[in-house]
């Protein structure tokens, strides 16, 4: 992944410049831009990222709303392991 490249935006009309302020009447903010390619790489890895949390909730969850029958945790428990080393293993 590059290095974002600094650029100025005015923030009246949204006018982008590089590397440096223009001298006219706008006022402007620092911003930094990156490459499109960057950014769908960052965004493909927050969405697998999520989708990794939502599996580990579900069975958080089902870990939480789980009360083995007398006799059973031991089961539970193995059942539960297994699930978590398949989701580790998945990263």
């Amino acid at each position: 992944m590059g290095d974002p490249i600094p650029a100025w935006q005015c923030i009246g009309c949204g006018r982008i410049e590089a590397p440096q302020t223009c001298i006219g009447v706008c006022q402007d903010k620092k911003v930094f831009l990156v490459t499109m390619q960057d950014h769908q790489e960052a965004l493909d890895a927050i969405q697998t990222l999520i989708g990794e949390i939502d599996a580990m909730q579900r069975l958080l969850a089902r870990i939480a709303g789980t009360t083995p029958r007398e006799g059973q945790w031991e089961a539970s428990w193995r059942a539960a392991q297994t699930e978590a080393k398949a989701l580790l293993a998945g990263q």
